[in-house]
C-alpha cells in the first residue's frame, strides 16, 4: 500500500460556515485523482463533518468505484453514544452511510484514560472482535491520544489490536504532553504498524513563520511546507500510512506528487526540520505549558489552556488557520466558559508557575476569537 491516505475531515465547502456543506463535485474529482494515481486509503468517521463525512465518501467513491478499488477506515466513536446497547445500530449506521457492507479498518475512536475505561466497562473490544469474526470488518485497531505508558498499557492487554493510529509530525516529535515520538516507539516495540494522523498538525505547518520556510526553500526550492511535514511522517520504518486531510484539489495534487514516488528524509533534511522546529516553537505567543493548574477553581470553567493553544496556532501560523480553530473554538465552548466570561479573580494567576499574565491573554484572546 502506498502512504498517502485521504483524511476526511477537512473537505471542501459550499459554505465556509457550515460544516455539512460538502462539495460533492469537488470531492468526486479529487478521489478521482487519488485513485488514478495508485492511492487506496480513505479514512471517517462518524462525527467528522457534523456527519456527512461518511455520506461524502458513498457519493465520491462507493456508488462509483467497484469494492476492491478502495480501502476504507472508519470508527467506533463511544463517546457519541449514551449507552453500550447502541454500538450495533451505531456501527449498521455507518456502512448505511459509507454505502460499503464491511469496512477494511475498525477502530475504536480517540482512546485516552476516560475513553479507555469506557471501551473496557462497554466489552469494545470484544464487540469490534466479534464484527471481525462475522466478516463485517477486515482489520482492527485504535486511535490513540494519550501518552506512552497508556499506550504501552492499552496494548499489553489487547495484543488482538493490529494497528495503531497516533498524532505524529514534526513539531510534536518530542513534545512532553503528545510524545510523538514515544508513542511511535511504544507500537513499535509491541509490533504494531502505525497510521499517522495530524501530519501537518491541522494545517499549521502548512504555513510556518517566514524564517523557518526561507530555511526550507534554501533545500527544495519548489516544495511546499506540507510535503516536508508529511516526508517527515512517513519516513520512519513501522508507519504504514500518512493521513492527510486535502481541502482542494491543489493539495490533492501536491501530495499526489511528492508520494507517488516516496522518498524517506536525508540526514541533512532531517537536520533542517530540527531547526524549523525551534524556530516555530520560539514565535509562540503565550508561553503557556498546559500544566493546567490554572482550571482548578475556575468559576467560569474556561478551559484557559486550549484557548491559549488555538491564540497561539492564529500567531504563529496566521489566517489560514482561522477555519479549524473556530471549529475548535466552538466545540470547546459547549462544555467551558469562553475567555470573555473571564470575572478577574485571579486565581488562575495564583496558581500559575510560569507566572503568567492570564487575565490579560485571555482579554487578548477575546479579542481574536470572539470579535
Amino acid at each position: 500500500m502506498k502512504k498517502l491516505g485521504f483524511g476526511l475531515m477537512r473537505l471542501p465547502l459550499l459554505d465556509p460556515d457550515d460544516e455539512k456543506s460538502i462539495d460533492i463535485e469537488t470531492v468526486k474529482k479529487m478521489a478521482d485523482a487519488f485513485l488514478a494515481a495508485g492511492f487506496t486509503y480513505f479514512d471517517t468517521a462518524a462525527g467528522y463533518h457534523e456527519g456527512y463525512s461518511e455520506i461524502a465518501f458513498r457519493e465520491a467513491v462507493a456508488k462509483r468505484y467497484p469494492r476492491d478499488a478502495y480501502t476504507i477506515t472508519d470508527k467506533l466513536t463511544l463517546f457519541m453514544l449514551k449507552e453500550k446497547e447502541e454500538m450495533p445500530g451505531f456501527f449498521a449506521g455507518q456502512l448505511e452511510r459509507l454505502g460499503v457492507d464491511f469496512l477494511d479498518y475498525y477502530w475504536l475512536h480517540g482512546l485516552g484514560t476516560d475513553s479507555y475505561r469506557q471501551a473496557e466497562d462497554w466489552g469494545a473490544f470484544d464487540f469490534i472482535q466479534e464484527l471481525k469474526e462475522a466478516g463485517k470488518v477486515k482489520h482492527l485497531g485504535f486511535s490513540f491520544h494519550g501518552d506512552a505508558q497508556l499506550l504501552d498499557q492499552i496494548l499489553t492487554e489487547h495484543p488482538e489490536m493490529e494497528y495503531v493510529q497516533i498524532q505524529l509530525n514534526y513539531l510534536d516529535w518530542e513534545d512532553e504532553k503528545i510524545q510523538s515520538r514515544l508513542c511511535y516507539e511504544t507500537a513499535a516495540r509491541h509490533g504494531k504498524p502505525v497510521i499517522v494522523m495530524e501530519p501537518v498538525k491541522g494545517g499549521c505547518l502548512a504555513t510556518i513563520p517566514e524564517e523557518a520556510e526561507t530555511l526550507l526553500r534554501r533545500c527544495h526550492p519548489d516544495a511546499s511546507m506540507a510535503s516536508w511535514a508529511i516526508r517527515f511522517a512517513a519516513s520512519p520504518e513501522d508507519i504504514l500510512v500518512v493521513l492527510s486531510g486535502m481541502s482542494d484539489e491543489a493539495q490533492m495534487q501536491d501530495n499526489i506528487h511528492f508520494m507517488g514516488d516516496f522518498q524517506p528524509l536525508t540526514g541533512e533534511e532531517s537536520a533542517l526540520l530540527q531547526k524549523t522546529r525551534e524556530i516555530i516553537q520560539s514565535a509562540i505567543a503565550i508561553p503557556c505549558t498546559a500544566c493546567r493548574y490554572c482550571t482548578e477553581g475556575c468559576p467560569q470553567q474556561i478551559a484557559i489552556p486550549d484557548y491559549f493553544s488555538f491564540y497561539n496556532d492564529l500567531k504563529r501560523f496566521g489566517p489560514s488557520q482561522m477555519r479549524a480553530v473556530r471549529r475548535r473554538f466552538n466545540q470547546l465552548k459547549e462544555n467551558h466558559g469562553v475567555p470573555s466570561d473571564c470575572v478577574k479573580c485571579g486565581k488562575c494567576e495564583e496558581r500559575c508557575p510560569q507566572h503568567l499574565p492570564i487575565r490579560q491573554y485571555l482579554e487578548d484572546v477575546a479579542k481574536e476569537l470572539e470579535g
